[in-house]
This record gives structure tokens, sequence and C-alpha cells, in this order.
């Protein structure tokens, strides 16, 4: 099964994240928490506050098969001015590993030139933002190694679209009947 990492900062839309991990783990897959705050503890974009599993600084990527952006304001501006996140999303594109994105954190990958030729979805604003994609509409968006979704509304369609990509549409159609969709 898949290993992932999701990555959270301060100001990051919670339901993203947390759905996200919820349809992972039904599927199986091992997904951790990772703070970039420096600290466990993340402070949502809603005010809810929650807590991460691990530290980015104390985290070896080497053993996971892909990465994890939930979007949200300002958690994705916080996404991408961090340098340790920047470093993970490029190595784990050129590794041809996963690179996921949700809502505004689509935005991170086009800014960091790795929706290049492929499709992608964001939320509703942030298309110009997709350097070099082919810009589509739908709830989620698999295009080679990336995953892509629209917002907090498709945070379900993201989560199985990452099953999906991993463990094709049986896995889905399996963690869909738990999620009673």
């Amino acid at each position: 099964m898949a290993k992932l990492a999701i990555f959270l900062a301060d100001g990051c839309e919670e339901v993203e994240a947390l759905a996200t991990v919820d349809v992972c783990r039904r599927a199986k897959f091992e997904i951790d928490l990772i703070s970039i705050t420096g600290s466990l503890e993340i402070h949502g974009s809603r005010g809810i506050v929650f807590m991460a599993e691990k530290l980015i600084e104390d985290t070896d990527f080497s053993a996971y098969d892909g990465v994890i952006l939930p979007g949200g304001m300002p958690g994705t501006t916080n996404l991408g001015a961090c340098d340790a996140v920047v470093k993970q999303i490029k190595e784990f594109n050129a590794a041809d590993k996963l690179v996921a994105a949700i809502c505004a954190a689509p935005s991170v990958l086009g800014d960091n030139d790795i929706l290049v030729g492929k499709d992608a979805t964001c939320h509703p604003g942030f298309e110009e933002r997709l350097k070099g994609a082919n810009v589509k509409f739908d709830n989620a968006v698999i295009s080679k190694n990336t995953v892509t979704s629209r917002g907090m509304g498709t945070a379900v369609d993201f989560g199985l679209a990452i099953v999906k990509y991993f463990e094709g549409q049986e896995a889905v159609d399996k963690v869909k009947v738990g999620l009673a969709i």
C-alpha cells in the first residue's frame, strides 16, 4: 500500500486536509500528517486547531510514495513559501512520484513548473497560476504523476482520485461503500 505525506501549514483548509487523510486511511494507505510550522499544533483556516504527527524537519521522505498539499488561505501561501515543501515537491516530481494538491494549492505546483504538459484543476480564480497546464474544471484530475482538485466540496473526490492513482477503480469502489456514496 502507498505511503503518503500530507503537508500542513497554519491556515490550511481543515476539511481538505482531514477528509483526504480519512479517505486514504480507509484505503489502508499509510499517510502521515506533517507540520511545516515547527509545532505539531496546526491552526486551520476556519479556526479549528488540530494536531500533526510529525515535523517536516524530522521527516525522512525517501520511503514515501507521494506528497499532498491541502489548500486554504493563508495555508497555500505558507506552503509555497516553505523551502522544504518546495524541495520535496520538486524531488517527488523529478522521481515521477505522486504530487497532489487541492483548492488553491495547485498554484504551488504551477509556480514550481510541476504542471507543465499535464491536465490540472484548482479553486476558481487560481487558473492563471497553473503554469503550463491544460486547465480542466473537473472535481479531481489525475494526470501523469499529479492529482489536483477544486476545493473543500471536492475533498472526498480528491482522496478517491489518490486512491485510484495507486490502486485503481476497484479500490475506489470499496472505499465508496464505506462512505455510503
